[in-house]
């Protein structure tokens, strides 16, 4: 059974940084494409970030461009995002996803399999 559990969310205030965890299990992590997606109250779930297999090629969306970086280590079967400079607009709930695709896919469609997600507060 495939299991992505995500840590490290809380509540920081403006300017705060903050390092999500996702630790996978169930599955050759080293083969899946790996991608984190938010979503805030109301809204739409919306890509972040995400990282190929390898870590050799990643994309982000452009609003957090320069300011969170993802990164995985196949060995310890886990991928991070570090966000910095984090805004009262980067609140919401924080979610790991897993692709089979090739490259760093940004399409929600393109991934299958999700954590609970990790609940991000950026106070003002």
């Amino acid at each position: 059974q495939v299991q992505l559990v995500e840590s490290g969310g809380g509540l920081v205030q403006a300017g705060g940084s903050l390092r999500l965890s996702c630790a996978a299990s169930g599955l050759t992590f080293k083969n899946y494409a790996m991608a984190w997606f938010r979503q805030a109250p109301g809204k739409e779930r919306e890509f972040v970030a995400a990282i190929s297999r390898s870590g050799g090629s990643t994309s982000y969306a452009d609003s957090v461009k320069g300011q969170f970086t993802i990164s995985r280590d196949n060995a310890e079967n886990t991928v991070y995002l570090q966000m910095n400079s984090l805004k009262p607009e980067d609140t919401a709930v924080y979610y790991c996803t897993a692709s089979g695709q090739s490259g760093s896919p940004v399409r929600l469609s393109s991934y299958y399999y999700w954590g609970r997600g990790t609940q991000v507060t950026v106070s003002s």
